[in-house]
């Protein structure tokens, strides 16, 4: 696996593997890599020729008060995780190589119709970070594809549309959510709870799983069913930042004419804020 940490030299690399008639697939992270991230690069590697992976800890999708100084760091783990998936390349930039006039000076992208509410809401200024950076990760790698996890599916549904909307020729491919025994979705930020916290924040996921029963047994009363799930995320200590039934497509409010569901969640445990969701579709 090769490293490379500037656009140039990436550049090249992947111009030779183009030459070679080579199709080229992106798995963006910010390290920290676990199962759920390795998880993107098989599917990568079975679809496409030539893999890059990058890890960038995104300054600009992080608020003042988040933590973006504490996100963990682990390269070296991640290098040998990415070398015993025959990852080709490892993408990894600075800060100034991403953002050499300064992120008060940068070009940003927005994303209107999908990042008003939910993270967006919770996290101001999150997915114009988020779409900026991905955005400038597409244009330096240029790929046929690109991977990303399903957890972020608020996340996910912003960067196909930009996508869409930029005229740009990747395919993006959305990845099912890689889960803990408990049912606990994995993500980086589960490093920062206790073993009692992760048994706790699983209550989330169950949570998800117990509304959509409901759901798609015919209960449509939305409002009702998603102030008991909130109630029921509570008693499990669990505070909830957002719960909402969703068209899935869209991410408006579901109506009884809804047939694409997601329900999405957020809560906070101790110092850390966790997301998920769960999709289905009704008959």
């Amino acid at each position: 696996m090769q490293t490379q940490k500037k656009i140039k030299d990436l550049r090249q690399i992947l111009r030779t593997a183009r030459s070679q008639g080579k199709s080229i697939a992106l798995v963006p992270t910010m390290g920290n890599l676990h199962e759920g991230h390795l998880q993107l690069i098989r599917q990568a590697r079975d679809r496409y020729d030539f893999i890059v992976c990058s890890i960038f800890v995104n300054p600009l999708q992080f608020g003042e008060n988040e933590d973006l100084d504490a996100y963990p760091r682990t390269l070296e783990a991640d290098r040998e995780s990415l070398r015993s998936e025959n990852c080709d390349c490892l993408f990894l930039p600075t800060i100034k190589e991403i953002y050499g006039n300064g992120l008060e000076q940068q070009t940003s992208i927005q994303v209107p119709g999908l990042t008003e509410k939910f993270c967006g809401n919770s996290r101001p200024g999150h997915f114009e970070g988020v779409a900026t950076v991905v955005t400038k990760l597409f244009n330096i790698v240029q790929p046929d594809a690109a991977f990303f996890g399903l957890k972020d599916y608020q996340q996910f549904l912003v960067i196909r549309k930009l996508t869409k909307d930029l005229a740009l020729d990747i395919a993006i491919h959305g990845i099912e959510t890689h889960r803990e025994k408990s049912g606990l979705a994995m993500s980086s930020r589960n490093n920062y709870l206790s073993q009692e916290q992760r048994e706790q924040a699983a209550g989330l996921y169950r949570c998800l799983q117990s509304c959509a029963k409901k759901i798609e047994q015919g209960n449509i009363e939305f409002q009702q069913l998603e102030q008991a799930a909130k109630k029921e995320l509570q008693k499990a200590s669990l505070e909830p930042d957002y719960l909402q039934i969703c068209d899935a497509d869209t991410l408006q409010a579901a109506s009884t004419e809804t047939r694409h569901i997601a329900i999405l969640g957020a809560v906070f445990i101790g110092k850390s804020r966790l997301i998920d969701n769960i999709r289905f579709q009704l008959s």
